[in-house]
């Protein structure tokens, strides 16, 4: 019982009228909220932990309206006198997400377009639910709030130069059409309605994190889905749910002029833009997740396909996304360049995961060095701090390390070379993924980037938060 939060085990109890036997802590997402799936002879729960207390009641409030209008949303069981604490309908395991991500690989979305068009089609139902009144409107001071996302979390630490006072002269135009587009009162705005927001029981589509929700215009949504980034629908799926959306709102709110519903739905895929940019930039480039980073280029992909609408009444700001579009930056690895990932991690925490799919490489173990997080004085610290390289390097263990991992390395990346393979992952391993595999994973990605310029190598310090990539030679993120 030592596993479960208190506070889960009381609520459980309370609902169930008896105590949980076991509790596993669940994957979270973007957020601070922390998951357990509860379980109790054959009741099962999850529990939720959330320092948000507001977030947490809108949570609560808004999944028991959508319950009382008959939408598919998870039961609230129980909530905490402070809504530090809720436990609620344990839907599965199942997310929309992780079945977009596997047609995408195979290129055929066919199986899953019927699941998709009844996502799109619950939608309005949510949009126009009775008595959904959240609190909280679609106005400009929000919508700034997403538009200096972009500028101050993906824009500066873009590194392109910009003229602050054009671009807010464009903002400004911006934010008053996007407020121009809202005369569909009273429809609520889902905020994040996406894939990985709706898990599918029993075949069926379920809703989930719907607490940003609040009043606003109906165009937002079916935008956040349709087009988002990393689902990637091809161009014909994406008209056929807009159809079906569309539909299903004529029936829902009455007669909609189609021609300035898909106006309107330009400027929101544009507003959408900025703020998914924001968002991975604020994210990979600032607290450096590898997973954000990697989707950067896909955003900008689908940033020049959005451009080839034109956009000639925000002139300043579309030069700045056409050169956004264009950068090397955050290009992805070329299909017949050799990427060598290279991670440091704690085993603690596990291996990495190997993302290519073909499971090749090393996993190299560091715990037989001698470890500087025994002392005080480098307890703070990480191998990529001189007094903590300098400790290593003096003690000589290390480098004796490196130079048989070298040689090993080198070899495999010659002859991955040679025979056209692009995927190699080497990871070290320590206690806390803080000082030794930081270290060797630090120097084996300076020596690959160094002696290789033709390989590409990503350096991901998992347990650091850090992520840097190597093109030809040199440091480029």
């Amino acid at each position: 019982m030592s596993n479960i939060p208190g506070i889960l085990v009381e609520l459980f109890g309370s609902h169930f009228g008896f105590a949980p036997e076991s509790a596993v802590a669940l994957c979270g997402s973007g957020s601070n909220r922390r998951y357990f799936r509860i379980r109790g002879g054959e009741c099962t729960a999850i529990g939720v932990l959330g320092m948000d207390r507001e977030e947490n009641r809108a949570f609560v409030s808004l999944a028991r309206d959508f319950r009382r209008a008959g939408l598919n949303v998870p039961e609230v069981y129980a909530v905490a006198q402070d809504y530090a604490a809720y436990i609620q309908e344990d839907l599965g395991d199942v997310l929309l997400s992780d079945m977009v991500s596997r047609v995408r690989k195979s290129g055929d979305y066919a199986p899953l377009k019927p699941l998709l068009e009844d996502v799109v089609r619950a939608l309005p139902h949510f949009q126009f639910a009775e008595g959904v009144h959240p609190e909280v409107c679609f106005d400009s001071r929000r919508i700034f709030y997403d538009l200096n996302y972009f500028k101050y979390c993906f824009l500066k630490p873009a590194g392109l130069e910009f003229d602050e006072n054009a671009l807010q002269d464009d903002f400004e135009r911006l934010c008053d059409d996007l407020l121009a587009c809202d005369d569909m009162d009273p429809a609520f705005l889902y905020r994040d309605f996406q894939s990985r927001n709706v898990m599918v029981k029993d075949g069926k589509p379920w809703f989930i994190d719907f607490q940003g929700g609040r009043k606003g215009p109906v165009y937002y949504d079916i935008v956040s889905f349709v087009y988002q980034v990393r689902a990637a629908y091809p161009k014909s799926l994406r008209e056929e749910l807009l159809d079906a959306y569309f539909g299903e709102l004529e029936n829902i709110a009455g007669h909609q002029d189609r021609a300035q519903f898909n106006t309107r739905l330009r400027l929101f895929r544009l507003f959408r833009m900025l703020q998914v940019l924001g968002a991975y930039g604020f994210r990979g480039l600032t607290e450096h997740k590898a997973p954000f980073v990697v989707c950067i280029q896909d955003a900008l992909d689908s940033l020049k396909e959005l451009l080839e609408e034109g956009f000639p009444e925000y002139p300043y700001l579309k030069s700045l996304l056409s050169q956004l579009s264009s950068m090397d930056r955050f290009r992805k690895n070329p299909g017949d360049r050799l990427e060598v990932r290279i991670y440091s991690f704690s085993y603690k925490k596990g291996i990495p995961e190997d993302y290519s799919g073909n499971g090749g490489g090393y996993v190299f173990d560091c715990r037989a060095i001698h470890n500087p997080g025994r002392y005080e004085e480098y307890k703070s610290l990480t191998g990529l701090d001189a007094p903590v390289r300098e400790f290593l390097e003096n003690d000589g263990g290390i480098l004796q390390y490196l130079t048989q991992v070298e040689v090993l390395v080198d070899a495999h990346v010659h002859t991955w070379l040679g025979r056209g393979f692009t995927s190699l992952s080497v990871a070290f391993g320590c206690t806390g993924g803080q000082h030794r595999s930081v270290y060797c994973a630090q120097a084996l990605a300076e020596h690959i980037a160094g002696k290789y310029p033709e390989v590409r190598v990503v350096l991901n310090h998992r347990e650091r938060g850090i992520v840097r990539i190597y093109q030809d030679g040199e440091e480029v993120l």
